[in-house]
């Protein structure tokens, strides 16, 4: 008989209540005010002991641990699959923008409300209690590991740490619980951090022609950038699921405006920059620095970089048992295949891929666009449902000869 995911019971009203304890935190890493995911590791860790389980607690930074539990099947040997998760949320910015209380965690006309229920303590407490449910269903083959990492919303120092770890290397394949609105996200677009110095002379702002002044040199480079993103989308298209690359200047920074008076030494542009799968990262910020340089010496400045990020883009093979199966799985509880999707930003896994060559799909509950804006909510019964997707997935890559052995 083939399984169904009504033979896995998950505590729904459980997970609920986690998630919305997760709420009430306020994760935000500020080190100005000692603000940091430690008290959601904290809880995190205390559910899982509730369990039996035995937790691992790293710290990645200082106030800001990893927390992995490593639950045996008890059937054998088999693959083994990760739940993955991040603690840390992005700050509420102004409160009066919001139309409740960010980290009150309120449930309203069947929404749970606040800050990072979407993005994404549902998911994380979805899969926790996933795993739990399969736990509790009797012995597995394989093993599932359950992590819960620092500052995805940052560097993603968690993740990066995660992946020189030594379970990291045998870990199969790899759920993110981010928000993507019902789709299985197996593609996510690349990111790359670029910062461009501009190094010239400071001097008097009556007297420039003993400066040389950065400022001068950035609309060349600013509008030389947008010619290499127009060239970069003629030649690569829209994608199916990520759409176009974009090569977007986020920071122009110069100068000092209680002293308007003085032509600065150095000015300094930071780019985001969004690839999709193909893209040649090395050449990309290769040409982005050449183009760069010959504005630069056409005001006679000098031009520094320094690649902050780097994080190719994701393209697991849709036919990767990890995919195949949290499709199926979501098959069996919404009784109708998903839609296939990208991630148009990066996740953790971008990082699991780019340094342990772990095979990562996304999926998760919350719509796709509210991650980081005001009002961010979750609907209450799709953490219920992707617990039940998670928790049947697991099932089928570890039991049903779907899953990857060693």
């Amino acid at each position: 008989m083939s399984p169904t995911a009504d033979r896995i019971p998950v505590d729904e009203s459980a997970a609920l209540e986690l998630a919305r304890a997760l709420v009430r935190l306020r994760t935000v890493n500020d080190p100005s005010t000692g603000s940091s995911e430690l008290p959601a590791v904290t809880l995190v860790a205390e559910t899982m002991r509730s369990f039996g389980w035995e937790p691992l607690i790293t710290e990645v930074a200082p106030g800001r641990p990893n927390v992995v539990a490593v639950i045996e099947g008890g059937a054998g040997a088999g693959p083994t699959l990760m739940f993955e998760g991040h603690t840390d949320v992005v700050t509420e910015g102004d409160p009066s923008d919001w139309s409740f209380d960010p980290f009150g965690a309120e449930v309203l006309d069947g929404r749970l409300l606040g800050r990072g229920s979407a993005d994404m303590k549902a998911g994380l407490a979805a899969m926790i209690y996933a795993a739990r449910a399969l736990e509790l269903e009797g012995p597995f083959p394989g093993r599932l590991v359950v992590g819960a990492l620092v500052d995805e919303e940052g560097l993603m120092l968690g993740a990066k740490h995660f992946a020189r770890t030594a379970l990291a290397a045998e870990v199969d394949g790899v759920i993110i619980g981010e928000p993507e609105g019902g789709e299985v996200c197996a593609v996510a677009k690349g990111a790359i951090r670029l910062r461009l110095d501009l190094v010239g002379a400071m001097a008097h702002g009556a007297m420039p022609q003993h400066g040389r002044n950065p400022i001068a040199a950035v609309p060349g480079i600013l509008a030389g950038i947008a010619e290499l993103q127009a060239g970069l989308q003629e030649e690569l298209g829209e994608h199916e699921h990520l759409g176009w690359c974009y090569l977007t200047p986020t920071v122009v920074a110069a100068g000092d405006l209680d002293q308007m008076n003085v032509i600065p030494a150095r000015c300094s542009i930071g780019l985001d920059i969004r690839t999709v799968p193909g893209v040649d990262h090395g050449a990309l910020v290769g040409g982005i620095v050449s183009a760069a340089r010959v504005h630069a010496r056409s005001h006679e400045v000098g031009l520094d970089y320094e690649v902050v990020d780097d994080r190719p883009a994701v393209d697991t093979p849709v036919d990767h048992p990890v995919v195949r199966s949290l499709v199926e799985a979501h098959e069996l509880v919404h009784g109708e295949r998903p839609p296939y999707g990208g991630v148009p930003g990066a996740t953790d896994g971008t990082i699991l891929t780019r340094d342990a060559g772990l095979a990562t799909v996304v999926y998760g509950p919350g719509g796709k666009w509210i991650a980081h804006r005001a009002d961010e909510y979750v609907e209450v019964a799709e953490i219920g449902l992707y617990a039940r997707v998670y928790a049947e997935a697991a099932r089928r890559f570890l039991t049903t000869g779907q899953g990857v052995t060693r």
